[in-house]
C-alpha cells in the first residue's frame, strides 16, 4: 500500500479509503489510485484486513453431501447471492457424520468467518449455540429450527411426503414402500411422516419401511435388488424414494431384474427434482423444492442477522414443495 500510495502520489489513507470507502474519495484521486494498482499489481492482504476486523468476508457452508446435486443447487444459490454482497462461500460436507460438522464449524471458527449455513445433523446444537454467543450468525438451511431459536430456510418435507403417498394412492397402489436413511436425518423421517398420514387414511393401504444407511443411488440399487426379490404377491406396488438418488438407483435395479416395469408393476415416485431424475431411462415422478432459492434466501437471512447483530429476530422461512408427474408413475392405474 505504501508503494501504491507513493506512485500515485497519495497517503496510505488514501489509498486505503479507495479500498474499503471510495465514495469518501474523489473521483479523480480514485482514477490515480486505481492506475498506480493496476500498474504495480497490487493486491490487498485480506488475511491482515480479516485480523484487523475481526472477521473475514467470507461464510461457512456445511451440507449433507456435496455429491448430491440438490446440495449443489443450494450451493450455487448461496455463492451467487453471497458474491453480489461481497462475501464468499467455503463449503464443506459433513458426509452424515456428526463429527464430522463438528470438525468443520471449528475450522470456520478458526478462520473468523462472517457467518454459518449449516444443514446440521440431529444431535448436539451445542457447537451453534456457542458460535452464535461469540458473534457468528447462524442459519439452518433445509432443516427448521423447531423452537424457532435460530433463523431456517427450509421446505415442509412433511407435506412433501403427503404429495408424494397421495399421488400414489390416487394412482390406485395400495402396497406403498418407503425407501430411506438414515432416520437421523430430520428430513428422512418427516418425509415418511407424511407418506404415512395418507397412508393411515386408506382404505387397504399398507406402509413399508425399507431403511438405508446414505441416500445414494448404491443404496437405492442394493433396495431395489432386495424389492426385485420379493415374491409378487408380497411386492409393493410403489415406492416413495427419500430422494432422487435413490429413486435412480431404484429404478437401475428394476431394470436389470428383467421383470419389474416401471409403472405398470411398480410405480416409483424421488423427490428434490434433480436433472438426472428427469434424463433418467424412465423419466422419475418426484416432490420439487427449490435448492437454489433456499440457498439464495439463506445467504439473505445471514446478511440481515449479521447486520443486526444482538437485536436480530429469528426469521423462519417454509418453502412449500411441488409434485412433477412423470413417466414412471404417469398413466397407470391398478384395476
Amino acid at each position: 500500500m505504501k508503494e501504491v500510495a507513493a506512485e500515485a502520489g497519495v497517503s496510505v489513507g488514501t489509498v486505503s479509503n479507495v479500498l474499503n470507502r471510495p465514495q469518501v474519495v474523489s473521483e479523480r484521486t480514485v482514477a490515480k489510485v486505481t492506475a498506480a494498482i493496476d500498474k504495480l499489481g497490487f493486491v490487498r492482504n485480506d488475511a491482515a484486513r480479516q485480523l484487523r476486523a475481526g472477521r473475514s468476508r467470507s461464510f461457512g457452508l456445511i451440507v449433507l453431501d456435496t455429491r448430491n446435486p440438490f446440495f449443489m443447487d443450494v450451493t450455487q444459490g448461496a455463492q451467487h447471492r453471497a458474491l453480489e454482497n461481497g462475501y464468499t462461500v467455503l463449503t464443506g460436507t459433513s458426509d452424515n457424520s456428526l463429527s464430522n460438522e463438528q470438525q468443520l464449524l471449528d475450522l470456520f471458527e478458526e478462520q473468523r468467518v462472517a457467518g454459518v449455513l449449516i444443514s446440521p445433523m440431529h444431535g448436539d446444537m451445542g457447537k451453534l449455540w456457542k458460535l452464535r454467543n461469540s458473534g457468528t450468525p447462524v442459519v439452518l438451511v433445509d432443516r427448521d429450527s423447531g423452537d424457532r431459536s435460530f433463523s431456517s430456510v427450509s421446505v415442509d418435507d412433511v407435506e412433501g411426503g403427503r404429495l408424494a403417498a397421495s399421488h400414489l394412492v390416487g394412482l390406485g397402489r395400495r402396497r406403498i414402500a418407503y425407501v430411506g436413511g438414515p432416520d437421523s436425518i430430520e428430513q428422512v423421517r418427516h418425509r415418511l411422516e407424511g407418506a404415512r398420514e395418507i397412508v393411515a387414511g386408506t382404505p387397504q393401504a399398507i406402509l413399508e419401511y425399507i431403511p438405508t444407511k446414505k441416500l445414494t443411488v448404491m443404496e437405492g440399487r442394493a433396495a431395489g435388488e432386495r424389492i426385485a426379490a420379493m415374491e409378487p404377491r408380497i411386492r409393493p406396488d410403489a415406492v416413495f424414494a427419500a430422494n432422487d438418488l435413490l429413486a435412480m438407483g431404484l429404478l437401475q435395479a428394476f431394470v436389470m431384474s428383467r421383470k419389474i416395469r416401471v409403472p405398470e408393476d411398480i410405480a416409483l415416485i424421488g423427490y428434490d427434482n434433480i436433472d438426472f431424475a428427469e434424463s433418467a431411462i424412465v423419466p422419475i415422478t418426484t416432490i420439487s423444492q427449490p435448492a437454489a432459492e433456499i440457498g439464495r434466501t439463506a445467504v439473505d437471512v445471514l446478511l440481515r442477522e449479521a447486520d443486526a447483530g444482538e437485536d436480530a429476530v429469528r426469521e423462519q422461512f417454509v418453502f412449500a414443495p411441488k409434485l412433477v408427474v412423470r413417466a414412471s408413475t404417469a398413466g397407470i392405474k391398478n384395476t
